[in-house]
């Protein structure tokens, strides 16, 4: 059975999802690849979704780096190996969707390794907004590059020790439109 809840965060609400194996999705509104709640059940005390949002929120005021939260994730075994590598990307740093190909042993394999990463179920504990276009440009995130942008400079911020860590949501996004000021 799977649980879900609902976490605030400064990019807009994220719905949880957890079985009682782990942590199964994260999405955002809007999420490029979310299927609803079908069969879901709220639970807001549901124990690996309250861990999550703990961890969220740790993240987010700049006092976590790696989430520790299991998870429960169903995919192919590519998707899985590609997720895998994802889980590896240390904080503050990005790679490019080829190295990511080279380190799941398919170097010719860029578009797929980019589908698998597009269906990361838990974006942010699983950072697929780490990997970046080979030129080092902004490329697909499933929840929009708006967020994708912002919890690049987050991640940038906490990790260069700044007195100011948290850069402010109103830096990417205007009203509740969520339109990006930044051009790319």
């Amino acid at each position: 059975m799977t649980s879900y809840s609902e976490y605030r965060s400064p990019l807009g609400i994220l719905l949880l999802a957890a079985t009682e194996r782990g942590l199964s999705g994260l999405y955002f509104e809007q999420h490029k690849y979310f299927k609803g709640t079908q069969d879901w059940r709220r639970d807001d005390a549901h124990e690996h979704l309250l861990r999550t949002k703990e961890q969220l929120d740790e993240y987010f005021a700049g006092q976590r780096q790696v989430f520790d939260v299991a998870l429960d994730l169903r995919g192919t075994p590519f998707q899985r190996a590609v997720w895998d590598a994802l889980a590896s990307l240390p904080f503050g740093l990005t790679a490019t969707y080829q190295s990511i190909a080279q380190r799941v042993a398919s170097p010719k394999a860029v578009r797929a390794v980019g589908t698998a990463i597009g269906r990361n179920p838990v974006s942010i504990i699983v950072p697929c907004h780490r990997v970046l276009g080979s030129s080092g440009a902004l490329s697909g995130y499933a929840g929009g590059l708006d967020r994708k942008r912002y919890l690049l400079a987050l991640e940038e911020k906490n990790d260069r020790g700044t007195e100011t860590l948290i850069p402010a949501a109103a830096d990417f996004f205007t009203g509740g439109q969520r339109q990006l000021l930044l051009q790319e």
